[in-house]
């Protein structure tokens, strides 16, 4: 099975290198490549993807904003010229960082990672369907099934995910990434570091503010591309 992959940087020559690499690799599939990091996020939302290689210093919208705003996470390779984003990328769970220019051994070595890391057993809650209706979510000793459809959004609370519905509320233990991974629906984007919202039951918004019945949730800086993109 070939693993699909996509290119995201603004710079025709480094697309360019990164195609030839992958053409190179019999199990790599390039699904597709993009100058605008907005039609990147698009394509994601909308097709599954193994592994992104995604620059870090474009206009508009930064690698870093895109990994923040992400709610289906596949692998990402960060790839730059900066070797000072290193550090911040660590705080990203990202698979690797290849510094440019890239070399053919460098782009393999990170490429087995990428193997590694998908053959890797795992111990999590399995996903809802891609846009399910319902997900079940640990609250306490129980699974809770909830219809997505009544959840108006999702607060970070200490430790906890606060899943606020319409009626009531349900607390997560599981971080906000991975309850939205969880959800598997399109029409969940988060909007600040401690905010997610359905924007389905989106009432409102105004300077960068939503408004959820009585609730006013800020939209984050890094978020704000992503959020006004998706609402076109």
């Amino acid at each position: 099975m070939k693993l699909k992959c996509i290119v995201i940087d603004d710079e025709p020559r480094a697309i360019e290198i990164l195609e030839d690499y992958i053409k190179q690799i019999p199990f790599l599939k390039r699904l597709a490549s993009f100058r605008n990091p907005l039609k990147g996020f698009e394509y994601l939302k909308r097709n599954n993807v193994d592994i992104v290689f995604l620059d870090i210093n474009m206009p508009n919208l930064s690698g870093i904003e895109f990994i923040k705003a992400l709610t289906k996470r596949p692998l990402i390779i960060l790839t730059t010229a900066y070797s000072e984003y290193a550090v911040e990328s660590y705080g990203l769970d990202v698979l690797d960082y290849l510094l440019k220019p890239i070399e053919f051994n460098r782009f393999f070595k990170a490429i087995n990672k990428a193997i590694d890391d998908l053959n890797k057993p795992r111990i999590e809650v399995n996903p809802a369907e891609p846009d399910s209706k319902y997900a079940f979510i640990k609250d306490g000793n129980q699974l809770v099934k909830v219809n997505l459809e009544q959840v108006l959004y999702i607060e970070a609370s200490g430790n906890y995910q606060a899943v606020f519905k319409r009626d009531g509320k349900i607390l997560s233990l599981i971080q906000m990434d991975e309850l939205l991974k969880l959800f598997n629906n399109s029409r969940f984007i988060r909007v600040h570091k401690s905010y997610a919202v359905n924007m389905d039951n989106i009432d409102a918004i105004e300077n960068h503010r939503i408004k959820i019945g009585k609730k006013i949730i800020p939209i984050g800086e890094t978020f704000r591309s992503i959020f006004y993109a998706a609402l076109q």
